[in-house]
């Protein structure tokens, strides 16, 4: 019987070990996608205790405590403290199998030196033993970016923010810090199913980028002036998120008079919808294509299913699924309408339904050119997926129908600045999934080969792809 959670923690064989300890685990981390708060890191900002700095935002606890009978009172009802810790001590233990329960004693022994398992017997001393920590200066957030060797992250950021803190940290950061960059995610443009809302929107993306959105061009050309703005901070990505993909063609002028409509307060239907993310999102990708950027591309999640709670404690808090639209006909109507431009950027592929997972393999392999290694990618197993049989189907699913080769990896999707121990879990899977390729014989036991491709999927491959300014330094 192995020791809880060794230095071979999900390392089967011998194979599997020497491509973790001898490649892998060196290598910093690109989180080319998240959710921290810049102002965080900009700040170096310090958490009051250990259910501040664990369990303030993160749905992905909530949502476990809720289902263990912990009351909302306990987990949204207050400012996360003693009580919302010892509910989450409390549930851990009842979490066998769930990525959750790795994930917590990852975060407890590599930030913290503690290997004992979290419950409630154990939590009193816990929560002494790390609330002693966070209070010293290396328990900043940025210096918690240090210590897990992250060379730069991706933030999740609207075209009318003021992008403030990273003008900030950009000046003031040192060599040798981690960079920050913006990542362009202009969703809030494309919501005109809600007219009134899309409306006041568009008052504050004009104001961002200093013109006046009367028309579909000027709202085109404001959010151009915002990817400019980006661009110079180091952004070299956007982000979107979509329930199925959009392709429905409509002339200039048809998208003008949608414009008009929709400004004036009218409900699009389904259809006008659609016409109008469409144009918007290929001006997007066009933008993307010029200036060199990645467009990621987040499938396949219905939101704010339990509409009670949603009024209660708005988005982004536990109550989100896996949606079941087909995606194969408008993903590759959409990504062929920007082909035919010869402006189809680099892109990502997500969808939070793993059984779309070979129609983005099969779809992306229809769009590769020759031009990018790895263009389009099949992204990380995200979300719901990101556990130990869905990060494995991810990459097995890559490697059968495209390139494991050339995989960008992992990211944390996180708002938490102590969820990076998430890297190691999916480095730890890699090595297992390569390793064991080795053992069975089916891949030669070339470690300068294979230590190498893990290396590439670990680090290298997110950075030669992204190519974030600074994050070589």
């Amino acid at each position: 019987m192995k020791p809880f959670m060794n230095a071979d923690f999900l390392l089967p064989d011998d194979c599997s070990q020497r491509l973790y300890h001898d490649y892998a685990a060196q290598m910093p981390i690109i989180d080319y996608h998240c959710h921290l708060p810049p102002a965080d890191v900009a700040g170096n900002s310090c958490f009051r205790d250990l259910a501040h700095a664990w369990l303030g935002g993160d749905h992905y606890k909530w949502r476990a405590m809720r289902s263990n009978g912990v009351m909302e009172e306990d987990i949204t009802g207050h400012p996360a403290d003693y009580r919302t810790f010892l509910a989450w001590a409390r549930t851990v233990p009842k979490l066998v199998g769930n990525p959750l329960y790795h994930w917590t004693h990852l975060e407890l022994q590599r930030y913290f030196g503690i290997d004992l398992p979290l419950s409630e017997k154990t939590a009193p001393m816990i929560w002494e033993a790390c609330n002693a920590r966070l209070v010293t200066p290396e328990f900043g957030a940025r210096s918690l970016l240090e210590k897990m060797k992250v060379k730069a992250i991706g933030t999740t950021d609207d075209p009318a923010d003021s992008l403030e803190y990273h003008m900030a940290y950009g000046q003031a950061r040192q060599p040798g810090q981690p960079v920050m960059v913006p990542s362009y995610r202009p969703d809030k443009a494309l919501a005109v199913d809600d007219p009134v809302t899309w409306k006041a929107y568009l008052a504050r993306l004009g104001a961002a980028a200093d013109v006046s959105i009367g028309s579909y061009k000027e709202l085109v050309a404001a959010l151009q002036k915002r990817h400019d703005v980006f661009h110079a901070l180091g952004c070299r990505a956007s982000d979107h998120a979509l329930v199925s993909p959009f392709a429905v063609f409509v002339s200039d002028q048809a998208l003008g008079e949608l414009f008009d409509k929709f400004i004036k307060g009218t409900v699009p239907s389904t259809e006008e919808a659609e016409a109008f993310k469409t144009a918007l999102l290929l001006e997007i990708g066009r933008m993307n294509a010029r200036r060199g950027w990645a467009m990621q591309l987040h499938m396949a999640c219905v939101r704010n299913l339990n509409s009670p709670m949603f009024r209660k404690l708005g988005p982004d808090t536990g109550f989100d699924a896996v949606a079941d639209r087909p995606i194969a006909e408008k993903l590759g109507l959409f990504l062929n309408a920007l082909q035919v431009d010869n402006l189809l950027p680099k892109t990502i592929l997500y969808s939070l339904n793993p059984n779309d997972l070979e129609v983005l393999g099969t779809v992306m392999g229809c769009f590769q050119d020759g031009s990018i290694p790895g263009k389009i990618q099949c992204g990380s197993a995200w979300w719901f997926n990101d556990h130990i049989e869905g990060m494995r189907r991810q990459m097995v699913s890559l490697a059968n129908l495209g390139l494991l080769s050339r995989f960008v990896g992992m990211l944390t999707d996180s708002r938490s600045f102590l969820s990076f121990p998430r890297h190691e879990y999916f480095r730890r899977i890699l090595c297992a999934l390569v390793g064991g390729w080795m053992e069975a014989g089916e891949i030669p036991a070339d470690f300068d080969t294979f230590g190498k491709m893990v290396q590439d999927i670990s680090f290298n491959n997110a950075k030669d792809y992204f190519a974030i300014p600074g994050a070589d330094d």
